[in-house]
Order: C-alpha cells, then sequence, then structure tokens
C-alpha cells in the first residue's frame, strides 16, 4: 500500500519548492550568496515552520548563521509571498535555522575517504609471507 502523505508534508513540500525559487530572485543582499533549502518541517497546526538551509561557498559557521539570521529578518516578506502562492487560510510563521549536517557529512566523506588510502597503502606492508604450509606438503 502506497505511503499516505499528511497535509503538513504536502505544505513543507511547496514551501521549500517556492522558497527555493523566491529567495534567489528576491534577496538580493551579497551576504546571503547562493542558499541551499535542505528541508522545511511544519508544525501540525501550520503555525510555525523550520526551514533548514546551507549557504553555498561559505566554510565559516558564524557567516552562515549571520545570513541565517537575515533570512529570519526577512521572513515576513517571504512569508507574504507564500500566502500569494498557497492557497492556504494561514501562511505558517518562518524560522531559518542554519544546518550543519551537510558540513558534518563532508567532514566525514573526507576523514573516511583518508583512512581508506591509508589503509590501501599500508596493506602492502601487511601481506604476509608465504606459508610454510605448502612447503610441508612437498615433503
Amino acid at each position: 500500500m502506497p505511503r499516505e502523505f499528511t497535509r503538513s508534508d504536502r505544505v513543507s513540500d511547496a514551501i521549500q519548492r517556492l522558497l527555493g525559487q523566491v529567495i534567489p530572485n528576491e534577496i538580493r543582499d551579497p551576504r546571503i550568496g547562493l542558499v541551499n533549502i535542505n528541508e522545511v518541517t511544519v508544525t501540525r497546526d501550520m503555525a510555525y515552520a523550520k526551514v533548514y538551509v546551507t549557504f553555498v561557498g561559505v566554510d565559516d559557521e558564524k557567516e552562515s548563521i549571520a545570513a541565517a539570521a537575515i533570512l529570519n529578518k526577512a521572513s515576513g516578506f517571504l512569508r507574504t509571498f507564500l500566502a500569494k502562492e498557497l492557497s492556504m487560510r494561514t501562511v505558517p510563521k518562518l524560522q531559518f535555522i542554519y544546518d550543519k549536517t551537510s558540513v558534518k557529512g563532508q567532514a566525514l566523506s573526507t576523514l573516511i575517504e583518508r583512512a581508506l588510502k591509508e589503509d590501501s597503502l599500508h596493506q602492502h606492508d601487511d601481506e604476509p609471507f608465504p606459508d610454510n604450509d605448502s612447503t610441508d606438503e612437498k615433503h
């Protein structure tokens, strides 16, 4: 049986899609740059939406948190845009949160790649000597 999506799931998807379109076109603050909207979660009563974002090309966590604060200041404008596009009685209040998971995931990937590379270098050192069992069979 196919999984049924709740109304909050559908609203989350719509908000994510619409914010992905409006932020690059309407928010022209150079401190923001390119924004990835990783996830949107909406409360069951549709009153609040948490928008998890990352910023492309920004490695400093403080800059990313500052950029999320700029988006939070523009949340009223963004909410007005959403109200025009969504056919809902009330549009959730937006809260932008800097999402560190992609940064942590990239760091973990780098560590795994480094460990695999070191392991392949040490593999040649750990090769066992020829078994003495093969010489015993000849006798």
